[in-house]
């Protein structure tokens, strides 16, 4: 089906087994000391059993004292890493993957915290202004060293059996800094003109081929545009991928960005798949050397079609391998319904740089493949029976991996259809990737052999009557209605009455109440036919979205005319007005309106929670009925809990 996406192919001398590649991902699973941990091995170990045929690292320190990146991060600084670095290059090798170790320096995109205090270094003196912290220019001698540290990092990945390393020398770091006039204003041998700018990486890459022989692979990872004013342009990549082609380099691995454009690097949800494909094919059209690509890949067709495009030689799919370490083997076994898909909200990008272990939303074992894999789940269920109550994202995933541990699983939903708040979740703009997960959450409740009732109310009387062994409450939270005069008007409805089409509001005065995640999408929804404003009694909106997401929410918001009030508190409502007070203070507002639409999340099911428990021995309780949280806090909890319900 997806001929072009398996077939072989050539990096150099490393013959791959198709043209899937997982790019460098940070995870913060390694050790704080830099050496390759169970947990990291076990990870990238579990993407080559799920079929990827290239696996390039996430990011390797080559210089201990400025070059970290990240805490939990890899190094190549010392010969006393390679012993993990064996076990991981043997783990992956085992199922006929290759793998390449992506040797990087942070250069100017770092704060002191993370270097111990020790000041950031550049090719200049330029602060990046999303870090806001100034490095100092490195002196000719330090350039030399830094040159020297690559290499050695090079030979150690060669000694630790890796089949190549790649080069970052994109999305701003070090020696993406010294390849760009926005970031180089040196005047010695590493600065200038086009040739001396290339100088760092073409000095690190003969060095490597001189210590590593010409025959070990290197890729170079490059961002064609840096969208920024000043910044390396596709013309100028081209002209830099020419150069690496002529010295003998295996590959170009094209991104874009700097973390000053940083929709770029981590694509928010709002971008859709191939944006950026442009940039990949003019680099492959002036070369003949393979080139990597990562284009904001969700599904397997769409790399197939890049390929047939000639984007690229090898499609590289980055979250994708996140949300789901075995899409390969599925897409070839023709199981695409099966494929968890990632959904552009960056949690995982929010854990790592919040100093946390790599998490994902639709995947609640990423980095946790040790603890919960076939293995571990203990399959003890000896067919009792067990109900789960509520199919959304939570009950859903409770209810397959109870199935698979062995006992009779029965979904009971009252809507007439599975997905609970996801079928919510997905109606506001370029929110269509959770109904995907609706989908396949679905489809993995059919294959686990779950049975599933809709239409049917869950109350203690019907749970009786069944008999089950055990009860899983995942029947989501209560919609906060707050205890103020006017609220029971029948011009006040909630978010999700909006989003389902409940009630349809045209042409008309809103004021949504509650500046969360929920409150800014339904605002996103209803500002096409209608003039909207959020109020929100904090400082600021949409907090619990990853930077980008919410920045780019936020912009569209602004685009469609929605006024923004923080720092409000509803006190009253009447028929024409909200009452408002400021937070604080007892200053007031008063804001004219036609509608209301309440916002302001869910709390627990406590009476009907503490009802169940009365009424049977064994009972598990997830996502909002126990905790109001995100999608992600749910599956996660009902990944855990299920692993121990006995």
């Amino acid at each position: 089906m997806y001929t072009k996406l398996f077939e072989p192919g050539n990096i150099g001398s490393v013959e791959i087994k198709n043209r899937i590649v997982m790019p460098p991902m940070g995870t913060s699973l390694s050790s704080f000391t830099g050496e390759a941990t169970d947990e990291v091995i076990r990870y990238y170990e579990e993407r080559a059993k799920g079929g990827c045929g290239l696996i390039i690292t996430e990011i390797a320190r080559i210089d201990d004292e400025t070059g970290i990146g990240e805490p939990g991060q890899l190094s190549v600084t010392s010969g006393k890493y390679i012993r993990k670095l064996v076990q991981l290059t043997e783990a992956v090798h085992k199922y006929d993957a290759k793998i390449f170790l992506q040797l990087h320096h942070p250069g100017r995109q770092v704060t002191r915290s993370l270097l111990n205090g020790v000041q950031p270094v550049a090719p200049s003196a330029i602060a990046c202004k999303v870090v806001n912290e100034m490095p100092r220019a490195l002196t000719t001698e330090e350039c030399d060293e830094l040159v020297k540290k690559f290499i050695t990092g090079a030979a150690i990945a060669q000694l630790s059996d890796f089949d190549g390393v790649e080069l970052h020398g994109a999305h701003g770091y070090l020696i993406n800094e010294f390849l760009s006039p926005y970031t180089n204003k040196r005047s010695d041998k590493y600065g200038g003109d086009f040739t001396k700018r290339l100088t760092f990486l073409t000095s690190i890459v003969k060095g490597i081929q001189q210590v590593c022989g010409p025959k070990f692979s290197i890729s170079v990872r490059l961002s064609a545009d840096e969208f920024l004013d000043g910044g390396l342009k596709i013309e100028d990549t081209i002209q830099i991928s020419k150069v690496l082609e002529e010295l003998g380099v295996s590959a170009i691995d094209v991104s874009a960005g700097t973390y000053e454009s940083g929709y770029a690097v981590i694509e928010p949800q709002f971008l859709p798949e191939g944006w950026k494909k442009h940039l990949a094919k003019a680099i492959r059209e002036q070369v003949s050397i393979p080139v990597i690509a990562v284009n904001n890949l969700k599904y397997p067709k769409t790399a197939e079609l890049l390929l047939e495009e000639g984007v690229c030689d090898f499609a590289s799919f980055g979250r994708a391998f996140l949300a789901d370490a075995h899409w390969p083997n599925k897409a070839q076994a023709h199981q695409e319904e099966l494929i968890h898909k990632c959904i552009g909200c960056l949690q995982c990008f929010k854990t790592v740089f919040g100093g946390k272990p790599i998490e994902c939303t639709v995947n609640p074992i990423v980095g946790r493949e040790l603890r919960y894999n076939e293995q571990t789940l203990i399959k003890d269920g000896a067919n009792r029976s067990v109900i789960v109550v509520g199919a959304g994202p939570g009950g859903m995933h409770a209810a397959t991996i109870l199935a698979k541990r062995g006992y009779a699983v029965t979904l009971v939903e009252k809507e007439d259809r599975l997905g609970g708040t996801l079928n919510t979740a997905e109606q506001p703009p370029a929110k269509q990737m959770i109904g995907e997960l609706i989908k396949t959450l679905s489809c993995e409740v059919k294959e686990a052999g779950v049975h599933v009732v809709l239409n049917q109310e869950a109350t203690v009387n019907w749970l009786e009557q069944q008999q089950p062994y055990g009860i899983v409450i995942a029947c989501g939270g209560n919609p906060i209605i707050p205890p103020i005069e006017g609220v029971t008007l029948p011009h006040v409805v909630t978010a999700e009455d909006v989003l389902l089409k409940k009630v349809t509001i045209d042409n008309q005065r809103v004021v949504i109440v509650g500046g969360g995640v929920t409150g800014l999408e339904t605002a996103e929804v209803m500002a096409n036919t209608n003039e909207v404003t959020v109020i929100e009694m904090a400082t600021s909106v949409g907090n619990a979205l990853y930077t980008s997401n919410r920045m780019m929410l936020l912009n569209h918001l602004q685009e469609a005319g929605v006024s923004i009030q923080t720092n409000r508190m509803l006190a009253q409502i009447s028929e024409k007005n909200v009452l408002l007070k400021e937070t604080g203070k007892e200053i007031e507002h008063h804001l004219p309106c036609d509608m209301v639409v309440l916002a302001l999340g869910v709390s627990p099911r406590k009476s009907f929670v503490q009802e169940i428990r009365q009424a049977f021995d064994h009972v598990m309780v997830v996502g909002d009925a126990h905790q109001p949280g995100q999608i992600v806090d749910a599956m996660k909890e009902a990944n855990d809990k299920a692993y121990v319900f006995s």
